[in-house]
């Protein structure tokens, strides 16, 4: 049965969508240049590692700057001194990774393998906590494949550092350029 309160939350959803319907064909456009460029990565994957490996570091850099201007924000010194150090160690790490990007290239592809297989091991341990009626089996699955995926990241580290963040970025720039394809030509339908 469908209330009052579920109507206008459609038809503000609706009204919400309506400007975009207008934009279908600039949406589709932006998916083909996310697929172009994911395939442009895939092509040259020590560059796409590379310039993923750039774009943490300068990350890095803003994040301690706002960490070091936000260090000013505090009333105490000890609180002070905690942020303005952490704003340097930022700061620091993000101009060591643009002075050597193939080491950071190696420490991030560490830390992506590891986090995956505790990413992997949590979530099967979820799995199996769940009540049987729920889709727990698919939980269990998505966990046991980013288990693996994990831990044939590490078995191949350090030999993999310098195209598997490359690899990881363009399957993503590919898929999430499908995503804003299958999006504008949904909203072109609606239209």
């Amino acid at each position: 049965m469908t209330t009052a309160s579920d109507t206008s939350q459609n038809h503000s959803l609706g009204s919400a969508i309506a400007p975009l319907r207008a934009k279908w064909g600039w949406i589709v456009a932006l998916g083909v240049v996310y697929v172009i460029a994911g395939f442009v990565a895939l092509g040259s994957v020590v560059m796409a590692t590379v310039a993923s490996v750039i774009v943490v570091g300068a990350m890095m850099i803003v994040a301690g700057v706002t960490e070091v201007i936000g260090a000013f924000q505090m009333k105490s010194w000890g609180k002070f001194l905690i942020w303005a150090l952490l704003g340097a160690l930022y700061i620091i790490a993000g101009f060591l990774t643009f002075e050597n990007p193939l080491f950071a290239a190696v420490l991030l592809t560490l830390f992506l393998g590891a986090s995956l297989i505790a990413s992997g091991v949590v979530r099967l341990f979820l799995a199996f906590s769940m009540k049987r009626e729920s889709p727990w089996i698919w939980v269990a699955l998505s966990a046991v494949i980013t288990l693996l995926l994990g831990l044939m990241i590490l078995a191949r580290w350090p030999v993999n550092s310098v195209y598997i963040l490359g690899v990881f970025l363009g399957i993503d720039l590919i898929f999430a350029g499908a995503g804003w394809i299958g999006l504008g030509l949904g909203l072109k339908r609606k239209s």
